[in-house]
């Protein structure tokens, strides 16, 4: 057994969560919580015309997410001990912060500080740190219409979010992997120094991780 029951991926658009969380859930055989971002009618007219889809957006994603995990977080399962989430419910914060007017994000914040208490943390967060330049190779990979216009900037801002919190919540388990280099779908080897981690007993904080020294 892993050290951890739930444990959770984040990075920025593109970092390469989902496939993570995907193969750790295979091979962990545990309960995986994929967010639902493509069932959100929001999303593509937010890229179009961000200052008019921001507010509808951020609040249609904080109640997506809000009953996805509260769902899955608090359903007994006698044969899955492990959850494996490739989102925090705080990245709501985090993007809704760089969307939002000043008047909208202040609103946001009382709703979410609510909400927030009945969400457990992840006793683990993997934390992919990701390169500008492979962010947008992978989101250009991927070829969803609504993100290729995606500018540097707002990306360099939710990274400079994600640093924002993970500074700030040293208490708890946070494991941040250097991932300027990984290919998980192309290296065994690469998610196998991924997996071993997880059987390791991570004290409280940040860890830093280059998976090319392991």
């Amino acid at each position: 057994m892993v050290n951890y029951r739930y444990i959770a991926i984040e990075g920025n658009i593109g970092a390469g969560k989902t496939t993570l969380a995907n193969i750790l859930s295979r091979e962990l055989s545990s309960k995986l919580i994929m967010e639902e971002f493509e069932e959100n009618s929001f999303l593509p007219k937010f890229y179009e015309d961000a200052e008019r889809y921001a507010f509808p957006l951020e609040m249609s994603f904080l109640a997506s997410r809000f009953n996805q995990l509260k769902k899955h977080l608090f359903e007994q399962d006698l044969f899955n001990n492990t959850i494996v989430s490739d989102y925090i419910f705080y990245k709501c914060l985090i993007f809704s912060k760089n969307n939002l007017k000043e008047d909208e994000y202040d609103l946001y914040l009382k709703l979410f500080e609510i909400i927030n208490l009945q969400i457990p943390q992840p006793d683990l967060l993997i934390y992919l740190h990701t390169p500008l330049t492979k962010l947008k190779k992978q989101i250009q990979l991927r070829g969803r219409p609504y993100e290729q216009n995606i500018q540097d900037d707002y990306l360099l801002n939710i990274q400079e979010g994600y640093w924002d919190y993970l500074n700030k919540n040293s208490q708890q388990r946070i494991l941040v992997i250097d991932n300027s280099s990984m290919d998980m779908l192309n290296s065994m080897e690469q998610f196998e120094r991924v997996h071993k981690l997880l059987y390791l007993p991570f004290e409280p904080g940040i860890t830093r991780v280059d998976l090319q020294n392991l």
